[in-house]
């Protein structure tokens, strides 16, 4: 699983999930993107889960690149603990995914593939997505 190898703090506020991407909303590596059309938090789990099923769909084929990195810490508390006593501890990593943001880049693959590839990536995340390509953009 994805996770940063350190942190400046340990554990950090929960924030708001506001506003669109601007960053990272183009693709910038690959022919064809997968999109988020939703916001939620993307765990490093859910990220794993997407990568294979792209990596299996293209068959070793092509070049996948991974554009969201979990770089928030979430945390939690056991299951029948009073309140009080503090803040839990890491329970795991997640992105914080805003609509346009680009989550998964594919090239050297033709464009059904990419499409059925993204397809079963979509599935996994927790928000519509849509796919996108170079050709889109110009």
């Amino acid at each position: 699983m994805l996770e940063p190898k350190r942190r400046k703090y340990r554990k950090s506020f929960r924030g708001r999930r506001k506003g669109k991407a601007y960053r990272g909303s183009t693709l910038a590596f690959g022919e064809y993107g997968l999109k988020s059309l939703g916001r939620a938090w993307l765990s490093s789990r859910q990220i794993e889960a997407g990568r294979r099923a792209v990596t299996h769909s293209l068959k070793r084929g092509g070049r996948v690149w991974i554009r969201v990195f979990p770089d928030k810490p979430v945390t939690s508390r056991p299951a029948g603990q009073r309140m009080g006593s503090g803040k839990g501890d890491i329970d795991r990593y997640v992105a914080v995914i805003t609509p346009g943001k680009i989550i998964y880049e594919v090239a050297g693959i033709s464009k059904e593939l990419a499409e059925n590839a993204f397809a079963k990536a979509g599935a996994k995340m927790p928000f519509k997505t849509k796919v996108v390509s170079r050709e889109i953009y110009g």
